[in-house]
């Protein structure tokens, strides 16, 4: 064979299998995103119901902001769901690669991904555009559906289930509820007095006309990593 050929083939052979498996991952991805939207507005109609009608600032609130990017406003907090638009595979470090359903086929391994953060509602109340989030989860997903999170408390959907748990809406709803859980439970704390105790004459005037001095839950302490693997 002329070594000429070989490139050609194999571009034509990557083409035909890695790059269509790619573009069925995004599929798949987008597929359960668009779940993952319905969900959410379900979860605010199961649960505004039951919380005090004359009270609407505890209320839930659904924010579709566009085709990768959505929202759910729960009190003071606001869950931002961002799905990523590429696939993505593993180190080989990761534990997807001891899975049994990763071995027997490695294009089980690619994955889209949709990154669950936990933000303050001022932040976008005030447009503080200093002000940080955290990643309290995130869901990957292959082109066949089957997922598995890495995240706060997201017991029973770990790496252990990847390859039986597909993503339906039944998962969805544990997925989100655990989410909700955690951000109400995750508490603004106060900076330690020596982090606050110097301001400077810009801060304190960018403080005064724009609220950006930057809020995080946990800005200035060490924030614990509790992610359940299973």
């Amino acid at each position: 064979m002329n070594p000429k050929e070989i490139v050609p083939q194999a571009i034509v052979q990557m083409l035909n299998n890695k790059a269509v498996i790619k573009q069925d991952v995004f599929a798949s991805t987008r597929k359960y995103f668009g779940v993952l939207k319905n969900v959410l507005q379900e979860v605010v109609e199961i649960y505004n119901p039951q919380i005090k009608p004359e009270d609407k600032r505890i209320q839930l609130r659904f924010h579709d902001k566009g085709e990768f990017v959505s929202q759910l406003k729960v009190a003071g907090d606001v869950l931002v769901f961002h799905m990523h638009t590429n696939t993505f595979n593993f180190d080989r470090d990761h534990e997807v690669w001891k899975s049994q359903y990763v071995k027997d086929d490695v294009a089980n391994s690619y994955c889209g991904v949709i990154n669950i953060y936990n933000f303050l509602h001022d932040s976008f109340r005030y447009n503080r555009q200093n002000d940080i989030g955290y990643l309290i989860a995130r869901v990957f997903i292959n082109k066949d559906g089957h997922f598995f999170v890495e995240g706060k408390r997201q017991k029973g959907t770990g790496i252990n289930n990847f390859g039986t748990n597909v993503l339906t809406e039944d998962r969805w709803k544990q997925i989100i509820e655990t989410a909700v859980l955690y951000a109400l439970e995750f508490d603004l704390l106060v900076p330690p007095y020596d982090d606050m105790k110097l301001i400077s004459m810009l801060q304190m005037n960018d403080e005064m006309l724009h609220s950006q001095m930057r809020t995080g839950k946990r800005l200035g302490f060490i924030y614990n990593a509790d992610d359940v693997k299973q």
